[in-house]
């Protein structure tokens, strides 16, 4: 069990948390004669670790992540889900969402077109809610930095909000909600043509390099604010706003988190140096699953394809599914990590 334990801290810190970069960047500044203990140095260190250290996980996964994807072109998935009915068929969406894109923005034109399909509208938002929440690139990220515990824990409440909303929904007979040229714009099923292993690692390396460009301004926006918090803003004013002597540190991450835009990869540095300062877990948490699920352009696009009663809904079920998982780790906080 020993050996395990050292191969996994290993894994954990050296491979994920890249622990060893750190130290190398560190080392490279010392060597310059720049003084570490200062917080400028110390920001540009914090920002240096964690551009690189993200930008590789990120090129990694996402290659990862789209081979996988390109086993489950919109037709295929469409039929997968066809074949489920019920709770099985919200829960099978919502797994599908693991391994589909990174943000609720590119998330919703599959949520339409699934729509479009026939598809039950429940069905359809429960991929919409795990979708951008809890993909696989989410679980590894948060591994890196949270531990595994908290990772798993994180992705099983996200797929169960997903189930619950999209379950809700569908009891709640939300169809008439939604738009009528989506209702009626129906769909084409075009098989995909079969794609050889060299076509596969095509798709995902554009994948990759397409995905990369489009968020890479936010890793920077995100790991920038990242080292203002670790290094400049005082660890009493964290504790005070986001830890544990505020009781309404969940709620006012929400909703510190949904005018933003940014993905999971934008939101982790940002998440970092919060635990780092002294917030909550569960804080921290929501507000990563606000910005992700309920950011404001996504809101806007969403708009588009659904009424204003089930977009109210929608944002009312993650709402309030968002700020309950908040709570819920910061009660097992002492436990997981």
């Amino acid at each position: 069990m020993q050996i395990l334990k050292v191969i996994w801290d290993f894994f954990q810190y050296q491979i994920l948390g890249m622990k060893w970069l750190d130290g190398l960047i560190g080392s490279a500044l010392a060597a310059m004669r720049f003084d570490t203990s200062t917080r400028l140095v110390g920001s540009i260190e914090f920002f240096l670790y964690d551009v690189i250290k993200i930008t590789v996980l990120l090129c990694f996964l996402i290659f990862l992540i789209s081979y996988i994807q390109s086993y489950f072109p919109p037709e295929r998935s469409k039929r997968i889900l066809g074949r489920f009915h019920g709770i099985r068929a919200n829960s099978v969406a919502a797994l599908l969402g693991t391994v589909t894109p990174f943000c609720s923005c590119s998330s919703i034109p599959l949520f339409i077109g699934f729509t479009s399909a026939g598809l039950p509208v429940g069905v359809t938002f429960s991929f919409l809610i795990s979708s951008p929440m809890v993909d696989l690139g989410s679980l590894l990220l948060l591994m890196s930095i949270f531990g595994a515990k908290v990772a798993v824990v994180y992705v099983i409440v996200g797929l169960i909000i997903a189930v619950i909303g999209g379950t809700l929904i569908e009891k709640l007979h939300m169809e008439k909600h939604v738009e009528s040229f989506i209702l009626t714009a129906g769909s084409v099923d075009i098989e995909s043509p079969d794609l050889t292993k060299k076509d596969r690692l095509i798709y995902a390396k554009e994948q990759m390099l397409s995905t990369f460009k489009k968020v890479f301004p936010y890793i920077l926006f995100g790991v920038g604010i990242g080292a203002v918090i670790h290094n400049w803003i005082p660890e009493e004013w964290v504790a005070t706003v986001l830890g544990s002597k505020n009781p309404f540190g969940v709620m006012l991450a929400t909703l510190v988190g949904v005018p933003m835009y940014a993905d999971i990869f934008g939101t982790i540095p940002i998440a970092e140096a919060l635990l780092y300062k002294g917030a909550q877990l569960g804080s921290i948490l929501s507000f990563m699953m606000a910005v992700t699920t309920l950011s404001l352009p996504s809101m806007i696009m969403l708009r588009k394809a659904v009424k204003p009663k089930l977009l109210t809904l929608f944002i009312a079920i993650c709402t309030v599914g968002i700020i309950t998982v908040g709570y819920f780790f910061n009660a097992i906080q002492g436990f997981i990590i």
